[in-house]
């Protein structure tokens, strides 16, 4: 993870003390960490702790605590200026399917005292629903088709509601994550395994961002962020899904996958997977650029996978 691609240069002496809660602190909480100044105070909550250690190390301090557990959170009151919240909602929520608990009870343990000032939350593009592969810039209404994206919407939504007069708030709505180096970070085990893409005529749009990138862009909008704002934080390609993986066998020397239709995928693929494979859109991601000043390094899927 390197850790001299600080997106912000130099920061202000008045933000050199300050302190940055990580909520959710996996790959992409981790990369973030790594690329911010030293002098910028690193907290970050886990329900694990066994990974203390390796968050002390890269000189984060843990905070034990369950988003789960709103009793556990009561630690979080006050304890930071920022906050990056990248945990995902739960995969289940049978008494209200469409909400997000999680965010509720950080939310709850930060208005114990002052709100932080700035709060990101990393959503999903899957908001949007399908969009027949039209441009979707951050003024399309969302859409949702599933209950994990419905799940997402409602995360969002606390997060702008509590946010209004408080604190700036911001909204990144982020595709599929990739990086070499990252744990199915790329196309190639499903590449090893043969999965079939969708023929030409039924293939969608999809689009990615470099982990990378992405870390570049929570930080950029921890500091740079306009209040209640939403960013589509995604590179520049436009591929369809089956051209992304042709793109990916030839790069690796591996065969392309078989093409099949949308109606034999309904037989064969899991519904997972047949999710994504009826959502097309292409991002828009000026605002991103514009406002966040963000410079993708990899503003190709192929810049990424070649790195």
């Amino acid at each position: 993870m390197p850790s001299n691609l600080n997106p912000l240069g130099a920061l202000p002496r008045r933000f050199r003390q300050q302190r940055l809660l990580i909520v959710g602190c996996g790959d992409v909480g981790l990369r973030v960490a790594a690329q911010l100044p030293a002098h910028v105070r690193k907290l970050a909550l886990t329900s694990s702790p066994e990974k203390a250690p390796q968050l002390q190390v890269l000189g984060i301090q843990p905070l034990l605590g369950n988003l789960d557990n709103a009793a556990s959170l009561h630690r979080l009151a006050g304890i930071a200026d920022r906050v990056l919240h990248l945990a995902p909602p739960p995969t289940e929520n049978k008494d209200e399917w469409w909400r997000d608990p999680r965010t509720a009870h950080l939310l709850q343990a930060l208005r114990r005292r002052s709100l932080p000032t700035h709060f990101i939350y990393g959503s999903t593009t899957g908001v949007y629903g399908d969009c027949q592969g039209d441009w979707v810039s951050e003024s399309r209404a969302t859409q949702a088709h599933t209950p994990r994206a419905h799940r997402r919407v409602d995360a969002e939504q606390q997060i702008l509601n509590a946010a209004r007069g408080r604190m700036t708030a911001s909204i990144l709505r982020i595709p599929g994550i990739y990086a070499n180096d990252r744990e199915g970070g790329t196309p190639r085990t499903r590449l090893l395994k043969a999965t079939p893409v969708l023929v030409a005529q039924d293939d969608v749009y999809t689009n990615h961002i470099h982990a990378n990138d992405l870390a570049r862009a929570c930080i950029a909008a921890l500091w740079r962020g306009k209040p209640q704002r939403i960013y589509n934080v995604a590179d520049d390609t436009q591929l369809k899904m089956g051209d992304y993986f042709d793109l990916a066998a030839d790069l690796y020397g591996l065969p392309r996958p078989p093409r099949i239709s949308r109606d034999a995928a309904q037989g064969e693929l899991p519904l997972m997977l047949l999710s994504f494979m009826s959502e097309s859109r292409r991002l828009i991601n000026e605002r991103m650029k514009r406002e966040l000043r963000v410079q993708l390094r990899y503003p190709q899927v192929l810049d990424g996978l070649k790195s």
